[in-house]
């Protein structure tokens, strides 16, 4: 049973940075797809960054050149350092996971419970 667990949330003024984690239990991160996502009161669920098992990354065209998506393989997190925080980006973060598909990374299906971000 696959458990992601994120922290790292925060308030922070505009312009400032913070770093989101993601571990768990009940996976191993360098072997699953992983993505980061977040959702805005009002607005829909949104991808912000994703890595592969083979290391690679996309990010959402908003967060680009801002946030980077990495993993320690060690400590089995993901992270998503994020700098230069806006307004926008204001919203619940979260991680999520799955064991890539015959597709690739298609579908996520582990999900955590989402660590609060806010940037004024």
């Amino acid at each position: 049973h696959v458990q992601l667990l994120e922290s790292g949330g925060g308030s922070v003024q505009t312009g400032g940075s913070l770093r989101l984690s993601c571990g768990g239990s009940g996976h191993t991160a360098s072997a699953y797809c992983m993505g980061w996502f977040r959702q805005a009161p009002g607005k829909e669920r949104e991808e912000v960054a994703a890595i592969d098992p083979d290391g690679l990354t996309s990010y959402t065209d908003s967060v680009k050149g801002r946030f980077t998506i990495s993993q320690d393989n060690a400590k089995n997190t993901v992270y998503l350092q994020m700098n230069s925080l806006k307004p926008e980006d204001t919203a619940m973060y979260y991680c999520a996971g799955d064991p890539p598909g015959p597709q690739g990374c298609v579908q996520l299906a582990a999900w955590g419970q989402g660590t609060q971000v806010t940037v004024s």
